[in-house]
């Protein structure tokens, strides 16, 4: 059995003002591109399908057009699991009449225990199970409610859960017994893997490290294919795995290579896992260096409508630095400038520069005039500014 393992498409989502959603249109693309030459058994995604609870309308036509590609035009299935930043009561609205026409999405607890069963090969089944994003609270609260009125709670009912390691704990605990010894096992979740890379553009799960879940949980799965971490990576065992978001969502993934992974089953379970690349229309980069150079090197940048994060090293005042630089980089989203912070104290409450009011003016007045400031007018401008110091 082959199947693609993807997660954190975060449609809707916008960065430094700039909707995603047409670069995200396209990355999409790509990937039904690839399944309809590549055919697979399934496509599995792993939370946060949206970038929030309420996605913007485009986002939610975006992913109906793409299943509906998936589903009806390949006949493949495709199974999700809500994230964490994704609403699982709206995510899952119609899911039981859905099912039919391929499209599985678990967005509860009751129906994380019925499996997706698929049977593609001589090999026999593969079960899917899939675990919606959860926390404690909500575990804890489902543990309650479902097994306080039993005479004979389960184990897992009666350990304590206040962290979400405790939760998956609990949830792998209740999903063991439903296994079948002749079927390959596979787990989706959305979670942070102790020891895992994370990235800027994740929204933390929780408070004081009670985010990380122990790989120990999973081990005895065929495969886990997970969602939350935006890099792809394995965690404890090669089966174990993130395949990361499909394109860049924050300056710090600048070097990550966005894509979804290929897994392939056999009767002993997996197989191999492929990366297969995705690219979006725009890269994300950090420039560095001083305004002149940049300039210079964007006149025969290829890549010049990346979206950039551009670090100035100048030492001195420059007059428009965003506006010179939109003029060869069109998509800086943000300028940072940490040369002018040198001789700045760290507290911003005692900051002082080190550099004088007439030093600062003088940059201005080359900046906006392109010449020196003459003697005279540095005399002037130095009696008004001491002038005004004594007010």
């Amino acid at each position: 059995m082959k199947f693609l393992h993807t997660s954190d498409w975060h449609l809707g989502r916008q960065f430094h003002n700039v909707s995603l959603i047409d670069d995200q249109r396209v990355v999409l693309d790509q990937m039904v591109e690839y399944m309809a030459h590549h055919p697979v058994d399934a496509l599995v995604i792993a939370g946060d399908i949206y970038d929030r609870s309420v996605p913007p309308t485009a986002a939610i036509e975006l992913l109906n057009e793409t299943l509906n590609r998936v589903c009806q035009e390949l006949n493949t299935p495709v199974i999700l699991i809500p994230g964490n930043h994704d609403g699982a009561q709206r995510l899952g609205f119609g899911s039981a009449h859905m099912k039919g026409a391929g499209l599985h999405i678990i967005s509860d607890f009751q129906q994380m225990l019925e499996p997706v069963v698929l049977c593609s090969d001589q090999a026999g089944e593969v079960a899917f199970y899939g675990m919606p994003f959860n926390d404690p609270e909500t575990v804890r609260h489902y543990f309650n409610h479902t097994f306080q009125q039993q005479d004979e709670a389960t184990p897992e009912a009666q350990k304590p859960i206040a962290t979400h390691d405790d939760a998956h704990a609990a949830l792998v605990g209740l999903i063991t017994p439903h296994l079948n010894s002749s079927q390959r096992h596979v787990l989706i979740s959305h979670c942070f893997v102790d020891g895992a890379i994370s990235s800027e553009s994740e929204r933390p799960l929780s408070i004081g490290g009670s985010e990380c879940v122990s790989h120990e949980h999973f081990v005895h799965f065929d495969y886990v294919a997970l969602g939350h971490l935006h890099q792809p990576q394995y965690k404890g065992e090669a089966h174990i795995r993130y395949s990361g978001s499909l394109m860049k969502y924050s300056f710090s993934e600048q070097h990550h290579k966005k894509g979804m992974t290929l897994v392939e089953l056999d009767r002993n379970g997996l197989v191999a896992t492929t990366h297969i690349p995705l690219q979006a229309p725009h890269e994300m980069r950090i420039i560095k260096g001083e305004l002149e150079a940049i300039l210079a090197a964007g006149k025969t940048d290829p890549c010049a409508h990346d979206y950039l994060l551009v670090r100035l090293t100048d030492q001195h005042a420059i007059l428009n630095p965003m506006e010179k630089l939109r003029t060869v980089y069109p998509n800086v989203l943000h300028l940072e400038k940490p040369g002018m912070l040198v001789g700045v104290e760290q507290s911003m409450a005692q900051a002082t520069l080190s550099r004088s009011e007439v030093d600062m003016f003088r940059d201005f007045f080359k900046e906006a005039q392109g010449n020196e400031l003459t003697q005279a007018q540095e005399s002037a401008v130095s009696a008004i500014i001491k002038q005004l110091s004594q007010q």
